[in-house]
């Protein structure tokens, strides 16, 4: 089980081995400026930390969950509480940066 840094679709076997952390869904963490995401593990501070170490800032990154079996995302996560950037809750309430997120995540992760 690793976290994969991901900047286009995803291969099977590394949407399997994302899989692996939790069976039947796969934590996220989105760069919306970059285009990019970092998936895989049990925290979705360590995809964040992934990115980070890329070279993404903090204020673009957002966590979520891509559910494989109903194609779905889901927008929460710690690392979404952020004040400074007016969101105080863990789920992204910002209708622009969630439809980026979904964006990114489907094209990703979505494929087949």
């Amino acid at each position: 089980m690793a976290i994969h840094l991901l900047s286009g679709p995803a291969k099977a076997d590394e949407v399997a081995d994302m899989l692996s952390a939790l069976g039947d869904y796969i934590k996220v963490a989105v760069d919306i400026e970059r285009g990019i995401l970092a998936g895989g593990g049990v925290m979705h501070a360590d995809c964040e930390r992934v990115l980070l170490d890329d070279g993404s800032r903090q204020g673009d990154l957002w966590g979520g969950d891509w559910l494989p079996q109903e194609r779905k995302v889901r927008y929460s996560s710690m690392i979404n509480i952020r004040p400074a950037q007016n969101s105080r809750s863990t789920e992204v309430q910002n209708a622009s940066i969630r439809s980026t997120m979904e964006r990114i995540i489907v094209s990703t992760l979505g494929g087949g």
